[in-house]
């Protein structure tokens, strides 16, 4: 697992006179600090197997791939969401040894950590046979072996909710937008005072399938599993009703929604 999570890692953490710096998404450096803890760097997994191409993580596909050599064959090597990795495997790895995959096991596990306000991720690999002049792409991710789930969190700041309920006294409504999962996103809104049933998360696939996408967006707070240009979506819908904007991020994705707010707030390493 930890092999995985390294090899499909755009991320960097090196130690240079006693002093750690890391570069990369905040994922990835986490997913390399814990496998530099059980003793694997991805230096060192990449001298084992060498790095032929690689599959960069997007929004839009949420996961990461790495094509490796092996002793004998070429392997992948892929990390992401487990709604997109459990499709594309055929068995998992147990401690007695691969099974066939049991995606009722592996889901309750899964949703047990994100209503526990986890992030979670699924690493999985699998050997894979190019023909001559093909191109490494997520065709090749096929009967790979499920090898774990992960999960991380990124703690809500002691600060989070008394800011949140001082929006609200002063008339300013608040609304969570994430990627993540939607059972992880009502855990942290609930500690936030946003929502409190499942009912109240809004997932960008759902958006996208409503039939009036305005009134959904204006009578929702929570919104979970959206894509970087629904972002966008949600801020013109808000605006054509009226609403004065102020919006948050802190990636390259966000940039769009942030020049089209009336308020663009930039997250900087230590936040705005």
């Amino acid at each position: 697992l930890c092999l995985a999570a390294v090899l499909s890692n755009e991320g960097l953490l090196t130690r240079k006179s006693g002093v750690w710096t890391q570069h990369g998404d905040a994922v990835d450096v986490s997913l390399l600090v814990m496998a530099h803890k059980q003793g694997i760097t991805r230096a060192e997994a990449c001298n084992r197997y060498p790095e032929l191409d690689t599959i960069p993580f997007e929004s839009e596909r949420l996961l990461s791939a790495s094509l490796n050599q092996g002793r004998e064959d070429t392997w992948a090597f892929t990390k992401g969401a487990l709604e997109r990795l459990l499709p594309l495997c055929g068995c998992m790895a147990t401690p007695d040894g691969d099974r066939p995959l049991d995606r009722a096991l592996v889901l309750r596990q899964a949703e047990e950590l994100a209503q526990a306000g986890f992030r979670v991720l699924a690493l999985a690999s699998g050997p894979v046979f190019l023909t001559d002049g093909a191109v490494f792409s997520e065709e090749h991710l096929r009967d790979l072996t499920l090898l774990g789930l992960v999960g991380m969190i990124d703690p809500l700041r002691p600060a989070a909710a008394p800011a949140v309920a001082a929006c609200a006294d002063a008339g300013v409504k608040v609304a969570m937008i994430t990627g993540d999962h939607p059972a992880t996103a009502l855990a942290l809104a609930r500690e936030l005072g946003l929502a409190q049933e499942r009912s109240q998360v809004v997932t960008g696939a759902e958006l996208r399938q409503a039939e009036l996408p305005a009134e959904r967006v204006l009578e929702s707070r929570v919104f979970a599993r959206v894509e970087p240009q629904q972002k966008q979506e949600i801020l013109e819908h808000l605006q054509s009703n009226g609403q004065f904007v102020a919006m948050t991020g802190d990636g390259a994705n966000d940039a769009p929604a942030l020049r089209g707010a009336h308020v663009g707030v930039a997250m900087g390493k230590s936040g705005t």
